[in-house]
């Protein structure tokens, strides 16, 4: 059989057909990158990925039996595993501690923003978004809890997308699960090749979610030049087969992309913020620390203009997002789609359709053979 241009050692390491990966989307409203969009880019050809960051063990063991139930093809499970977190507690714990730790963001405020906001108080008191935060995890003994259901399950990929997976990675050799290390700098990218890492995410500033400071295309050579001969995916602003083509080009071995798979059916994102994307320009983002504590990047909203405009302070991981349930709280409630926190990368401003998962990979990869035949016409591509 004769390989695709596209054919990467990727490919070879993940068994997958196409050197794309399904970015691991997920918060704390929840996944994006739920089983039905793993299993749809899986079954298409890439490798699916689970955003399970923040998700209580039972939810993770409950998404990747969902998984396996709709493909029998490779995926991974995201999760993060942020060591400035802390060490144990709930989220009634950490509320309770807010008033001492954040005196200039308490209760008082939080309800004052949300007034001038205009954001209603959820029906019945406690809404939705403040009855899923208490199953939400947010210490170090939760996320090592998460990585124990992965290794139980023997799922072919962990993805670890904020932290350092290195304790775990003895382990996940053991049982054959491969483990991505993301990671926005070159300094990062040394300290989990040192860990054991098989193969490094960078991902530039232009990315939805958890960002850095350097860009796509200056990052991906730094890093290539830096660990090689460890394998490196690019991320950040790729979201069709041009992107893929440069990423390769670049040094890397395949692409991680999430902002261009929030507008599929299949992701599980509001039809609010779904359409939202189709309307953005590359423009229409902002990188804030306000809803989780760590730099990341969003579709623009008034509840991070506010607070910036306000002067208030962010507080680190998990204070951050637990301070900012009220507001959220409403909103969700009443689908204020310009409240609502969207992560979202610069690339929406190319996303112009909605359409099936396999759809986008399939184009994806025809479209960097359509590139690649352009600059090569004299070598034949499949």
């Amino acid at each position: 059989m004769v390989k695709s241009a596209l054919h990467t050692e990727l490919c070879d390491m993940l068994d997958i057909e196409y050197p794309i990966i399904l970015a691991g989307m997920g918060g704390m409203g929840g996944p994006v990158s739920g089983p039905e969009l793993v299993a749809a880019v899986s079954n298409a050809g890439g490798l699916g990925v689970l955003g399970c960051a923040f998700l209580s063990p039972s939810k993770v063991d409950a998404m990747i039996k969902k998984t396996k139930s709709l493909t029998d093809k490779p995926f991974g499970v995201d999760t993060i595993i942020p060591m400035d977190t802390p060490q144990s507690g709930t989220t009634a714990e950490f509320r309770a501690d807010l008033p001492s730790v954040a005196p200039d963001t308490g209760p008082n405020m939080i309800e004052k923003l949300r007034d001038e906001l205009g954001v209603p108080k959820p029906s019945g008191g406690g809404g939705y978004l403040a009855k899923m935060a208490e199953d939400t995890i947010w210490s170090q003994e939760d996320f090592n809890r998460q990585v124990e259901v992965i290794l139980e399950h023997r799922v072919p990929v962990w993805a670890a997308g904020l932290g350092d997976p290195g304790p775990w990675i003895p382990e996940c050799h053991k049982k054959g699960i491969k483990v991505i290390g993301v990671i926005a700098s070159v300094r990062g990218a040394r300290r989990l090749v040192k860990s054991g890492a098989d193969i490094i995410v960078a991902a530039g500033n232009e990315a939805g979610g958890h960002c850095g400071r350097v860009g796509t295309m200056v990052l991906i050579p730094q890093v290539v030049d830096a660990i090689s001969p460890v394998p490196v995916v690019a991320g950040g602003g790729i979201g069709d087969g041009r992107g893929l083509v440069a990423a390769l080009s670049l040094g890397a071995v395949g692409v991680w992309c999430g902002s261009a798979f929030l507008s599929t059916h299949e992701a599980i994102f509001e039809d609010y913020h779904k359409q939202k994307i189709l309307e953005s320009t590359e423009d229409d983002t902002v990188v804030s620390k306000v809803i989780t504590g760590k730099q990341a990047r969003y579709l623009k909203n008034r509840l991070v203009e506010s607070w910036h405009n306000a002067g208030l302070p962010t507080l680190p991981m998990p204070l951050q997002s637990i301070t900012i349930v009220p507001i959220l709280d409403g909103a969700y409630e009443a689908k204020m789609a310009d409240i609502i926190p969207a992560p979202a990368g610069q690339i929406v401003g190319m996303t112009k359709e909605l359409k099936p998962a396999k759809q986008l990979v399939e184009e994806m990869a025809q479209g960097a053979l359509e590139v690649l035949n352009r600059l090569h016409p004299e070598v034949p591509v499949m």
